[in-house]
């Protein structure tokens, strides 16, 4: 008899979850978490309390055992006068799943703890191809699919985070105009922790990409829920948008700032449903058995359910 597939994942509901943070403070006043709050999350003190600040005892954990790991291999090459390597997070999920909510709070959450003072957080957007390379290419309708991003500059950017160079430079992408800064960029000097946060980071390597970015983290988590609960949290905060961000006159989404409820929601739900859905079910969604965390999203955007990658 064939044996019945075994899940790689521990599976932990969010009451026994909140109970693994133990004795760690939590750090973060309401005027804080506020800050962290991306458009339509229902974020709070106590979700911040029962989700994120175990998961921050949880990777302080991982980052102080790969540190004595590292310290143990440089003693066995005789290389102890060596810079230790930045410890790197992945961080992935579909576009409006809250991963930069997620990413936000755990930058502050680690930087609390004295092993890892220097947290800094890049997102792969600044890693996209300028809109005229990708008109260049005739793919600005795949735009956020994995072909859009130049993988080479995000694999180098990362690479050269974890090697110690002393500093190195992301590229920065304005949602508002939609496309990369020209001449700006986000300074990365040899933190203790680098968190990246984007779509496609969990990607494999494969043929024609022998090496991937997500070979190179220490640690990752994968923001998980239901295609249907996504894509109504997508047109609710496309709709918050055309109210605030869309109304600037820089704004490239300017020309949807006028629409009325029922224009924006059928624009919002075809961007969904020829774009966002298409890369989630197709690229992003498949890499989330490759993430060492899962957060499983309930309907109202709150964590119920943690899968923690067996050892």
């Amino acid at each position: 008899m064939r044996p019945e597939f075994t899940s790689p994942f521990t599976e932990i509901d969010r009451a026994e979850w909140a109970r693994l943070a133990g004795e760690t403070p939590m750090p973060l006043t309401e005027e804080e978490v506020d800050s962290f709050r991306g458009l339509g999350e229902p974020l709070d003190l106590a979700e911040v309390s029962e989700v994120y600040r175990p998961l921050s005892r949880l990777i302080n954990q991982y980052a102080i055992a790969t540190r004595e790991m590292h310290q143990r291999t440089r003693g066995f090459l005789q290389r102890n006068g060596e810079r230790q390597s930045p410890f790197v997070i992945g961080i992935a999920g579909s576009v409006a799943v809250g991963k930069s909510t997620v990413a936000r709070i755990l930058r502050d959450l680690l930087a609390r703890w004295p092993e890892t003072p220097s947290v800094q957080l890049v997102t792969t957007d600044g890693f996209l191809y300028p809109t005229r390379e990708l008109e260049r290419r005739g793919i600005v309708h795949r735009k956020g699919f994995p072909e859009s991003y130049d993988r080479r500059a995000l694999l180098r950017f990362v690479s050269q985070v974890k090697a110690g160079v002393e500093e190195v430079r992301a590229p920065v992408y304005s949602h508002l105009v939609y496309d990369i800064v020209p001449d700006e960029f986000t300074i990365v000097r040899q933190p203790d922790i680098l968190i990246v946060e984007g779509l496609n980071v969990l990607q494999p390597a494969s043929m024609q990409h022998p090496l991937a970015v997500s070979d190179l983290f220490d640690f990752s988590v994968y923001v998980d829920a239901r295609v249907s609960d996504i894509q109504r949290w997508y047109r609710n905060r496309f709709l918050h948008l055309r109210e605030s961000a869309f109304s600037n006159p820089r704004s490239h989404f300017r020309r949807f700032a006028t629409l009325n409820d029922e224009a924006a929601s059928a624009i919002a739900d075809e961007f969904w449903n020829n774009i966002n859905e298409p890369n989630l079910v197709e690229n992003i969604r498949p890499t989330r058995a490759r993430a060492t965390l899962v957060l499983r999203k309930e309907s109202d955007h709150r964590v119920q359910k943690v899968l923690l990658r067996k050892l």
